[in-house]
């Protein structure tokens, strides 16, 4: 993939445009306010749990990585995070995010950490947050090791550009691997993803979207999370 160009949004915070794709890795209507709107209050913060197992599609800036692990101080978790990553960013390309400073209460140590923790393997951040980073596609993800996904972060770049993420087999995968009252959340809305997510088990909702946005979906897996 060509190497990406720093964008500034309209809430101050960078995203980067792939041009070869025609795509933004987050909205220029706002990265830091879409994500929070869409991985935070409609995902982390509707978990009943203090530990959990995030599983993230779509590393890319590592924004929803960093805004997770804030999170953990604010709200006392602990959370083990897991991600995939076809195509990590150069440190040239992510060392010049400007997240860590329009974040309020941002730690740059705490960033840099989370991408220069080594690829492929469990590494801890703090005592409440570790990370383990898979350089690879999301077709040959290994799920047997992992332990059961409490929270789901669907960020790949859009069906349009990605149709092959974003079909029922992916789902279901995920969904196997799923705890009972799992959640997922996505940006995208579209009535293919929707039925999709249906097919692989997810009870799923449209939520307001983002500014710039207008729905949202989120997926839960049947059944009783346990505390």
């Amino acid at each position: 993939m060509a190497s990406p160009e720093l964008v500034k949004t309209a809430d101050g915070s960078h995203t980067l445009f792939v041009k070869t794709l025609g795509e933004h890795y987050h909205s220029t209507f706002g990265a830091v306010q879409e994500s929070v709107h869409i991985f935070i209050e409609a995902g982390l913060k509707e978990c009943n749990k203090v530990e959990l197992n995030v599983f993230e599609v779509g590393f890319g800036t590592g924004l929803n990585a960093y805004l997770t692990l804030l999170e953990t101080f604010k709200a006392d978790l602990s959370i083990r995070y897991i991600t995939v990553e076809k195509y990590p960013l150069t440190a040239e390309i992510w060392s010049s995010l400007n997240y860590p400073t329009t974040i309020p209460k941002g730690d740059p140590e705490l960033f840099r950490r989370l991408h220069e923790a080594r690829w492929n393997e469990t590494v801890k951040i703090t005592d409440q947050f570790s990370i383990l980073k898979l350089d690879s596609d999301l077709s040959d993800v290994d799920y047997s090791p992992l332990q059961p996904f409490d929270l789901i972060y669907f960020d790949a770049f859009s069906p349009e550009k990605q149709p092959e993420l974003w079909e029922t087999p992916v789902f279901n995968r995920i969904s196997d691997h799923s705890s009972p009252g799992g959640i997922m959340v996505t940006y995208c809305a579209k009535g293919a993803v929707r039925r999709s997510l249906i097919e692989a088990g997810f009870t799923v909702e449209r939520l307001p979207g983002p500014p710039g946005k207008r729905e949202m979906l989120r997926g839960t897996k049947p059944g009783v999370s346990m505390f």
